[in-house]
Formats: C-alpha cells, structure tokens, sequence
C-alpha cells in the first residue's frame, strides 16, 4: 500500500488515524534493530491522531504519519543532527516543511536518523550509531538522509522528509530500493533546517512511488516569505499530467555515467530501464555535457568553505566533539582558497548555461543514481574500473553535478545486484519536477521494482489488512 492509497483508505474511513499511528508505532518497535530513528513521538503521535479524528478539516495527508530527518525543526521535539553538541537540544519551532505538513493533515512519527549534520553519505554517526539496510542490515543506507531511506524500505513510515546538498536524498532512495526526489533549488523553504551547505540545500520527499513524492511535494513546495531563497515560480499540481506516459518525450542518455566509474551490473540494470523508457515511447538518444567532468568537483570546492563556515565558532570551541569523518571535512573547508571558491561560482554559471543548452534539445536525462549498490558498513572503498576508490568520492560525480546546476532529480528502483537496489536518475529542467515525476511513474506504471521489499521484516502495510485484522 503507498502513501497515496493509505491516505484514501484513511479518508474512506477504512482505518482511523489512531489505528495507522498505533500499527506504525508497532512497526517501529519491531524494527529498531535498524536504528532508522532517533526518536520517536509516541505519545504526541497518538494526541494528535486522535485530535484528528474530530477535526473538521481533512487535508491530504490527513491521519498520515511522515518521519522527519533530524535535521529539520519540529516543536517540542529534540533535533540532534545526529551530534554530540547538539544532543541536548530540543526545537522551539517548527520548521516551514513541518507547518505545512501539519496543516495538511501529516502527524509527525519521529525524528530519523542522519550522517552527523548531513555532511556525509553513510549515515553512521559516531555518536547515535548507524541506520541499517533493510535489505542487508550489515550494509549502509546511504546518507545523508538514511533514516529517511531505511523507515520508508523497512515500511516504518509511508514517506518522510529528507534533504539534499550533494545527493543526500537521491542516494539512500537508490540504496534502500525506494523513490527520492530532490527539488529545484528553491522549490522548497529551508527554514527550520540545520543548513549544510547553503546555494545547494533542500528539502525533499522519500517514498514508495513517485506518486506519493508527488502528494507530499503538493504539501510542502512554494515561496515562503521568511526564506528570501525560495523561488515565487508558480508551483503546479503534481497530478495533473503525472499519468500521461512518455509518448514522444525525448530524454537524453549520459552515456559517460554509464561507462566509466560504475559496476557494470549497476550500468546493466540502469541500461535495462532505458530500454523500458523507450517501450514506453521515448526518444533516447546520447547526450554529452560540455566540461561535465568538472561538473562534481566545482559543486564539491563551493560546499567545503559553505559548510564550514556554518561551524566556524564550534570549531573553535568544540573541535573534540565531531565525528572523525565529519570534523576532517569540516577542517578541510579552512583551507580553499578564497580565489578557488570564487571561481567555482564563475564555473557555476558557466555549467548552468551548458545545462540550459543541453535542454534545449531534450526534455529530461537519465542515468544511474548511484555506482555502486550499498557497501558494508565500515568499509571506506569501492572497486570500480578494477581500482579500488573511496566509497564516497565514486558518488560525487554522479549527483554533485546536478546538485551544482540546481536541477530536480528523482531516483527510482529499476533493478538489483546481489540482491541490493539499484537506482534510475531522472534529471529534468528547473522547476519541472512535474515531468520527472511523470515519467518515473510511467516507468513504474511498466515495472515492479518499487513493489519489491526487504525480507524477514515485521513490516506495514502487511498488518493494515482490507479484513481490519489485528494490528
């Protein structure tokens, strides 16, 4: 059951928003082997269901529970950042994403879990412990947003919120074998967010289906006056046009992100979906992106100094209390030159009028989401090319680039190697989400993959039966 038909079944009256909270609460409770989250509100979950319940208004999201990455803002609630310094901390507010899920309907399940402040793609925290595989619990989740990834691929929420600098929310949709879209840059408010890196952020919706990404992109995208970041453009209805099909859509083909510096069996099953797209009536061909190969490491020299600067005074102060991983990249950012960083925002405008080009001849373009299927967790290296590499500089040029010209992507489930998920990057033009949730449902309107689930898991929506058996 999606999001989507879990919503409707909550409207018809199917199931109450007590019974939902109280059978995901058991979920959670069965799985916290997986470590996805960091805290769960189990008795304001409850509160709020059952002040639903007599609510007069009923949004679209009405009676849902959404998992929220602990890097965003939810009141009364503690927002750690997967950190030491902020262990403690408890949010005052909610964060604009919050509000608007609130007023949609959403209850708040709890806080997932986070690479530490977001800044990495393993999600194990040093300090909170990492969020597990539901595929493989002795495999990473992928990061930043991999308690958003793990709850959703373990049924332990329906969708959540994550957010994405450099791939963080495309890469644990491509690991845990669920669907992930990243925002234009400026689609969606990053108030009440813990910024990483502050010309990449945002925020964004994991899920079953490119469906539901599109429900809760309904809820939660659109101009917020308290964030002069946010984009007036008006926002569409994701629905409509999401099932018109790909009849004569042309999408190019990054042929290089298909040959060099991906497992083969990752290339093979991305190359399968391809030729899926084509049954479906669109137009590949292979594109190449002038200087693309700079595309990652350009976005890479402007997000160390971003990110650094936000820690400045903790560094100072505090230096002892990071993760090894975290506070190594941190210090990194000291040492860019400025000149570097200024030229990077030169090379920015240059990539985004290549971009801009490039679309001018196709509609979207697909690649793999990621390399590599998930690794084990502690292991730094991936062989690739008959040479092994760190784990996360393979994945740098297959989503930095994108985040660097600020385009939405979307990651979907199309395949599986040693029994892992593989992900399909769909990349559209700014502020087209619409067509890229368009055509990532048509592909799953074709294929399955994103029916498949981990085994051996006490999972929902299993237990939420059409009989109204025990929950």
């Amino acid at each position: 059951m999606s999001l989507r038909q879990l919503a409707a079944s909550v409207r018809d009256g199917t199931y109450s928003p007590r019974e939902i909270v109280e059978a995901y609460l058991h979920a959670i409770a069965s799985n916290d082997h997986l470590n996805a989250y960091l805290y769960v509100r189990a008795q304001e979950a409850m509160e709020e269901a059952e002040s639903l319940e007599t609510a007069r208004s009923r949004g679209p999201l009405w009676g849902i529970p959404i998992a929220i990455k602990d890097i965003i803002d939810v009141a009364g609630t503690p927002m750690t950042g997967a950190s030491k310094l902020l262990e403690s901390n408890v949010s005052t507010t909610d964060a604009h994403v919050v509000e608007r899920l609130k007023a949609a309907g959403a209850i708040i399940i709890g806080k997932v879990n986070t690479h530490e402040f977001a800044y990495g793609a393993t999600t194990t925290s040093a300090h909170f412990g990492p969020a597990h595989n539901p595929w493989a619990s002795n495999h990473i989740c992928g990061g930043s947003s991999g308690g958003s990834g793990s709850a959703v691929a373990a049924g332990l929420a329906p969708g959540a919120l994550g957010t994405d600098t450099a791939g963080s929310v495309r890469v644990p949709a491509a690991l845990c074998g669920v669907t992930g879209l990243r925002p234009t840059m400026g689609r969606v408010s990053n108030r009440g967010v813990i910024p990483v890196a502050w010309s990449f952020d945002t925020v964004g919706p994991i899920a079953t289906t490119a469906e539901d990404c599109a429900l809760m992109m309904n809820v939660i995208a659109g101009h917020d006056p308290q964030d002069p970041s946010t984009s007036d453009v008006p926002v569409p209805n994701y629905f409509d046009g999401i099932s018109h099909g790909l009849r004569d859509l042309r999408i190019g083909m990054v042929r290089t992100l298909f040959e060099e510096g991906v497992d083969p069996r990752v290339s093979k099953a991305v190359s399968s979906a391809v030729s899926d797209l084509k049954t479906l009536g669109a137009q590949v061909t292979d594109v190449e992106i002038p200087h693309f190969e700079s595309f990652g490491v350009i976005q890479q020299s402007m997000q160390f100094p971003q990110a650094t600067s936000v820690h400045l005074e903790n560094l100072r102060t505090r230096l002892g209390d990071y993760g090894a991983d975290v506070r190594a990249r941190l210090l990194v950012g000291l040492f860019v030159p400025s000149t570097t960083y200024v030229t990077g925002q030169r090379a920015r405008r240059i990539a985004t009028t290549v971009i801009e080009r490039v679309f001018q001849d196709v509609d979207l373009l697909v690649a793999p989401t990621m390399p590599v299927v998930a690794p084990p967790i502690g292991q730094e290296w991936v062989e690739l090319d008959g040479k092994k590499m760190p784990y996360r500089l393979s994945l740098i040029r297959f989503n930095s680039c994108w985040s660097l010209v600020g385009l939405p992507v979307v990651s979907v489930p199309c395949g599986q190697v040693d029994n892992l998920p593989v992900g399909l990057a769909l990349v559209g033009r700014k502020f087209d989400e619409a067509t890229v949730l368009r055509a990532a449902h048509a592909y799953q309107m074709l294929t399955n993959w994103h029916q498949q689930t981990p085994k051996d898991l006490p999972r929902l929506p299993s237990e939420l039966d059409v009989n109204r058996g025990p929950i």
